[in-house]
């Protein structure tokens, strides 16, 4: 996996799969059945109850595993692909953004929250952030080996640059952006997500949101704000455009024009006869 140049939350998905199957079973995962295989997948549907994203990650890496590293394609065949429901993402509104940046007394972890919705940023890119990668000359913030080993651009808001300079003064960051307060290193993944829940929670905020609808609501907005799509594909990083087409889908762009065939409708019968009941 490592010679293919896979990220290391592949790899450690991976692993994890096989080693979760050995651990059910009790034996070497290649000397199962294949009835023991599905019966394994069978358990984590119904007994785990996995969603169908989760069961679709096991599966990945026990097809590689018996595939690739085992050579046991009849076995990896024995899986079988499992549909995963299209959900459209859950989104900020504008208040709910005011209202979980305002919630934050820390400095830092506030811009750490603004920096991965002003720029579209994942989780291990916001912990990844080298004061290097700020290029104020060009109001752009790089990207680096990011998912997929891939590099790329992302805007620069001049109002997120000011929260930044002022950060940074006080912070006096070396090397990451937003260190570890362990010697400075990089953060772990865990952090940025715990200090988001816990906003979530101060601001009132119900809605079923995670750390990664911050990017969702970048991308939302920026095609409500009249960007076209190939843009937000190239700003989000996606390899194809089918992942970007989604915010298609969420965001609000010609709603506000469009009447419901209800308008359209001569009610004024109903009403007189509401007047008389």
């Amino acid at each position: 996996m490592s010679v293919r140049n896979f990220a290391a939350n592949t790899i450690e998905s991976y692993l994890r799969s096989v080693r979760y199957l050995a651990k059910h079973y009790m034996i070497s995962p290649d000397r199962l059945t294949q009835e023991q295989l599905l019966d394994y997948i069978y358990f984590l549907i119904k007994e785990r109850k996995l969603a169908p994203g989760s069961v679709n990650a096991v599966t990945a890496g026990l097809r590689f595993f018996y595939k690739e590293t085992m050579g046991m394609k009849d076995m990896a065949l024995t899986i079988p692909p499992r549909k995963t429901p299209r959900k459209l993402p859950e989104i900020f509104n504008a208040d709910e953004l005011s209202r979980l940046f305002s919630m934050i007394s820390n400095q830092k972890h506030r811009t750490m929250l603004m920096t991965a919705y002003a720029a579209g940023l994942r989780i291990s890119e916001v912990i990844s952030l080298k004061v290097g990668d700020i290029d104020s000359g060009r109001m752009s913030i790089r990207i680096k080996n990011s998912k997929g080993g891939k590099d790329r651009y992302t805007i620069l808001s001049p109002r997120l640059l000011l929260e930044l300079r002022a950060y940074w003064k006080n912070y006096r960051p070396k090397e990451f952006l937003f260190p570890s307060q362990i010697k400075g290193g990089q953060l772990s993944l865990a952090s940025p997500d715990l200090i988001f829940r816990n906003t979530k929670k101060k601001a009132g905020i119900t809605k079923a949101v995670t750390f990664h609808s911050l990017r969702h609501t970048f991308a939302t907005n920026l095609l409500e704000a009249g960007a076209d799509i190939r843009t937000i594909q190239i700003l989000l990083g996606h390899s194809s455009i089918t992942s970007t087409a989604i915010y298609l889908h969420v965001a609000r762009q010609d709603l506000g024009s469009i009447s419901s065939p209800l308008d359209l409708i001569d009610l004024s019968a109903l009403d007189r006869f509401k007047v008389q009941q």
